[in-house]
Formats: structure tokens, C-alpha cells, sequence
């Protein structure tokens, strides 16, 4: 069934674990989808490991709204109005395969919150996307692009599809028709994906000419993390791994008056955000010790050679079996006794289950989402820093922006000035959260909260509602 494997590979980004069922409807895949076997799915002589138990991820998304909301003694409008999401687009659409069969899929688009801007956020292709999962997604984006004070609201998309079973030609058409589905849902003031979970700079820009042709004339603008030689900017590709270690080495400074040179890190998930959190926190003296795939992972105490590695994973297509290093299940890495742990895989991966495991004196939030509420708890008992998504990943939120704001002044940046202005805005405003706890006397997900929360809410008063 795989074909054309080694391309497609390149599609998958980091994927550890699987979204369990959620505690609102979630829409699942129609019956006529193909369900893929482990044999199919999977490359030769590798298992999946099983991952620890997840929440509902819009669970999650609601639990941690909540608990901000006490905390700030929110007014229950204010409060009902930021856990509805606006607008919700459900679609299911054909595509002819290469074999001439029509095979059914299903994708989502959420938007929830317009009140700062247009909403902005990724499309995931994985076989475990759901409705549930995309609410959630979103909601956190709208936090994260407040925080960072960028005009935007948050939203997400996907379709329930493995991307490795699919040749490049039938990729291609799954996602001009997806792109096609929800086009009265996007556009360059209205809503702006990016690449995400199993999607990359090509289906950006697949997307990008389905919905041009269908104006026209070329929109770039409608879409981010395109390819350069169509309006992307230099340095999206490294820009959420890149100001995860940028958040990271500032934390490290403030909170232990250390560096990042010999710190011990441990990774989970090795794809697009994992493996540049990895390059680039070694890149300034870090000493990766572990780092996990779908697939399982591998431990080295003196260090993992990350060249080495990227020759390994481009010959097999995981981490696994690495020469010179020992085999790790997930539950072993995520409770390594290492000084910063980097969940960048899914969300919903320390819970209350097993976050009473973790060792690492700093959790740095690559992933969305990864942590629930119960599993703060249980941290801020254990003294472990948790640095959260909404600024740890920021990143790529930010460049985005920039991609945006260059695509729409056809004026470009070289690479020097997006990371110069991607660190300013994520150490200032990792500045404003670190102030924040220091005078309402809470951890920094709180704090990042209240901002997030205090400027949409002013927003909204401004803005008034309609009619």
C-alpha cells in the first residue's frame, strides 16, 4: 500500500502518542475509509510502542481555561464567550487514488476567536485527528497569539489520514480537494493555516495555488510556511525549535543562573520541532542525551551525535536501532533524570498518571498541549519549571507573522533580522509572563494566561458586540 515511501516519510512530523476519545462528540472516519495495517504503517521490523493514556485534548484545553478563570475571578460572560469557539466546518470530500478507486476523508477547519484578528493556525494530517482535537488546537492558538500580541485569533484544521500511505500524486489531490473544501473558510484577512502534525512547506503550497486558481490571480498571503521561491520567509523551517531553545536557555538563566552548556535534554518526538529544539540547543553547548519517535527511542549518556543520527533516520525512517546508543520506551524518557525535558510530540503526554515520574528540573512545552492540568499540579508539588506552549513554542507563530506581514508588503528579511525579531518578541514577552508571576504569586502558564486573557478581554470591550 506505501508507495513512493521515502518521500512521503518526510511528511510525517513528529506523532507520539494517539488522541483518545473525547468528552464532547468528536466526528470519527467514515466506515468506507481504509483502515491501514501495522504491516502497512509501520517500516520493516519496527512496533509501536503504546502510549500512556490521553485526555481529551479540548478536555484539556477547557480544564486549563477554567483553572486561569478562577484564578483571575473572571466574569462568566467574558468566561462562556472564551470557551466557544466561533465557527466550526466539518467536510468530508472524494479523492480518486492511483488504482482508480474513490476514497472518502474527512478534514475540519475551526476558528475561535476573531476578536484581535484573523485566525491563524496549523492543518495536522494524522489518522487520530478529530473535531475534539482541532477545538483545542485552536483555543490554545488564540492564547498563544494574544501572549505574543500578534493580531491574531487562534484556529486549526486537519483530515483523518495517515500521509505515508498516500503516494506524492494522491497526497497532492487529497489536499487540493481539502483545500478546495474549506476555501470559504481561509483567505489572507479571514483565516491563515500553516503547516502542522504530518504537513509540510509543499502542501503549503499546494494549498496556496488551489486557492488562487480558484481567484484568479496569486494569493500568497493566504497561506504560511510556504517554500521561499513562493513568498515563505527564510528561517520558518527552525523557528518553533529554535525559540523553544531560546525560552529555554533565558529560563535556565533566570530561574537556575545557569547556561545551556553541558545541560542534559531529553527529547520526545524527533520531527520538525523536535529535531530542531535538539540541533539548535546543541548548537549552544546542550548535551542530548535522548530523544524518542512514533517508533520508541534511544538513550545515550554522553550524548546523542545528531549528524549521525539524521543519516540513520534517513535510511530507516526512525530513531530506533541507532548505532552506539541503548533502546528507550516513552515512559523511560519521560522520566529521565535530565535537566530540561522537551515534550514535542502530541498532546495529552504527562498526565496524572505519570508525571509523579518526571525527574527533569525544567518541562519545556514544544508540543501543544502536553500537559494536563492534573499533571501541573503534580509537577508544581515536585518543584519541576514548566515552561508552556503558549510561549515556549511561540515561535513559529511569530515568523509566521513576519511571513505574513513580508508576503503582504512584498518586502522580504534576510534570515539574520527574522531571528533578531523572533528573539525580541519572545524574551520580551517571556519578560511581561516572568513579572506576572512574581505579583499575582502563580506559575508561568498563568501568568501567560492572564495576558492572553486580560488583552482579548479588553479587545472585546473595545470592539463591543454585534448588533
Amino acid at each position: 500500500m506505501a508507495k513512493n515511501k521515502q518521500a512521503a516519510d518526510a511528511l510525517l512530523a513528529s506523532a507520539d502518542g494517539v488522541q483518545n476519545g473525547a468528552n464532547i462528540p468528536a466526528v470519527a472516519a467514515p466506515d468506507t475509509i481504509e483502515i491501514l495495517t501495522e504491516d502497512e504503517t509501520n517500516p520493516p521490523g519496527h512496533t509501536p510502542y503504546d502510549p500512556t493514556p490521553k485526555a481529551s485534548a479540548y478536555a484539556v484545553a477547557l480544564g486549563q481555561l477554567n483553572r486561569v478563570a478562577d484564578f483571575m475571578d473572571l466574569e462568566d460572560d467574558m468566561r462562556l464567550y472564551l470557551r466557544t469557539c466561533q465557527r466550526e466546518l466539518i467536510v468530508h470530500f472524494p479523492v480518486k487514488m492511483d488504482d482508480d478507486r474513490v476514497r472518502m476523508f474527512t478534514g475540519f477547519r475551526v476558528h475561535h476567536n476573531t476578536t484581535k484578528g484573523p485566525t491563524k493556525g496549523g492543518i495536522r494530517y494524522h489518522p487520530d485527528v478529530t473535531l475534539d482535537e482541532c477545538r483545542a488546537l485552536a483555543m490554545w492558538m488564540t492564547w498563544k497569539c494574544a501572549l505574543m500580541d500578534i493580531p491574531y485569533g487562534g484556529g486549526k484544521g486537519g483530515v483523518i489520514v495517515d500521509p505515508t500511505t498516500l503516494s506524492p500524486r494522491e497526497l497532492e489531490k487529497m489536499t487540493r480537494r481539502y483545500a478546495t473544501e474549506i476555501s470559504p473558510f481561509i483567505g489572507p484577512e479571514r483565516d491563515i493555516p500553516a503547516p502542522d502534525v504530518g504537513t509540510n512547506a509543499q502542501v503549503m503550497a499546494w494549498i496556496m495555488d488551489t486557492y488562487s486558481m480558484h481567484r484568479g490571480y496569486s494569493i500568497p498571503t493566504v497561506i504560511t510556511g510556504k517554500p521561499v521561491s513562493i513568498g515563505g520567509t527564510v528561517g520558518r523551517e527552525s523557528a518553533t525549535g529554535l525559540g523553544i531553545t531560546y525560552i529555554t536557555r533565558s529560563v535556565l538563566k533566570q530561574r537556575l543562573g545557569r547556561s545551556l552548556d553541558d545541560t542534559t535534554v531529553a527529547v520526545q518526538g524527533f520531527g520538525n520541532v523536535g529535531s530542531w529544539a535538539a540541533r539548535t540547543m546543541h548548537e549552544r553547548g546542550a548535551r542530548i542525551v535522548a530523544i524518542s519517535d512514533k517508533f520508541g527511542g534511544i538513550y545515550n549518556s554522553k550524548g546523542i551525535d545528531l549528524r549521525m543520527l539524521q543519516r540513520h533516520m534517513a535510511e530507516t525512517g526512525t530513531v530506533v536501532g541507532f548505532n552506539g546508543s541503548d533502546a528507550l520506551s516513552n515512559d523511560e524518557l519521560l522520566s529521565l533524570d535530565v535537566d530540561v525535558l522537551v515534550p514535542a510530540a502530541l498532546e495529552g503526554q504527562i498526565t496524572k498518571h505519570n508525571a509523579h515520574r518526571v525527574r527533569a528540573t525544567i518541562l519545556a512545552e514544544g508540543a501543544n498541549g502536553p500537559t494536563t492540568p492534573e499533571a501541573d499540579e503534580i509537577l508544581a508539588d515536585k518543584g519541576v519549571v514548566v515552561i508552556p506552549d503558549i510561549i515556549c513554542n511561540a515561535g513559529g507563530v511569530v515568523v509566521s507573522y513576519f511571513e505574513w506581514v513580508q508576503g503582504l508588503q512584498s518586502f522580504f528579511w534576510d534570515e539574520g533580522e527574522v531571528r533578531r525579531q523572533m528573539e525580541r518578541i519572545l524574551l520580551s514577552n517571556l519578560e511581561a509572563v516572568i513579572g506576572t508571576t512574581t505579583r499575582r504569586r502563580c506559575d508561568l502558564r498563568t501568568a501567560g494566561y492572564i495576558i492572553a486573557i486580560e488583552r482579548i478581554a479588553a479587545a472585546m470591550k473595545v470592539r463591543g458586540f454585534y448588533p
